[in-house]
């Protein structure tokens, strides 16, 4: 009991000087979203992707990779391929640096400002001759560095799934 107390002591100790760890915001997010949970064979859904900066610093750098998830690889009748990219901005849309299971960091644009976010849109085209009644899912790590030069990482994220339907 002695040593609980002193424990609770030191605890509050440290509360009280600001030396205890304390909760913090994640200090970038990254979310997904897709226009349609389903689509068929030739079918396309747009994949998008949001990276949010909750710090107090501008994002100067963005390393991002998204890959199929297990499941999706053990489907090899399933055929699709990223088949457009766009960045959206506030004057708009506009293309961005490359598609697929890449370093989509550079199509997030040059630098986030604080509180703001920036949303990668990828179009996925399910072949004409792709297998149905499969989920199409991929997952997505990340890293991000600040102009205080700290940095942050995070993942696996994961899409939400397109069911591929039989038509």
């Amino acid at each position: 009991m002695r040593r609980l107390g002193l424990a609770t002591v030191l605890g509050f100790l440290l509360a009280v000087f600001g030396l205890a760890p304390s909760a913090s915001a994640a200090d970038t997010d990254l979310t997904f979203a897709t226009d349609s949970a389903t689509t068929t064979p030739g079918g396309t859904v747009k994949l998008s992707m949001t990276l949010t900066n909750n710090k107090t610093y501008d994002v100067l750098f963005v390393y991002q990779t998204i890959d199929p998830t297990w499941l999706t690889t053990q489907r090899p009748d399933l055929k699709y391929s990223f088949t457009d990219c766009s960045l959206t901005t506030d004057t708009g849309s506009v293309p961005c640096a490359g598609t697929g299971p890449a370093n989509l960091g550079p199509n997030y644009g040059a630098t986030i400002p604080p509180g703001q976010s920036r949303t990668v849109t990828l179009t996925l085209q399910v072949a004409a001759d792709s297998g149905c009644n499969g989920n199409i899912g991929f997952y997505s790590y990340y890293y991000a560095e600040f102009s205080d030069t700290t940095n942050t990482s995070g993942g696996p994220v994961y899409t939400p799934e397109t069911r591929v339907l039989c038509a």
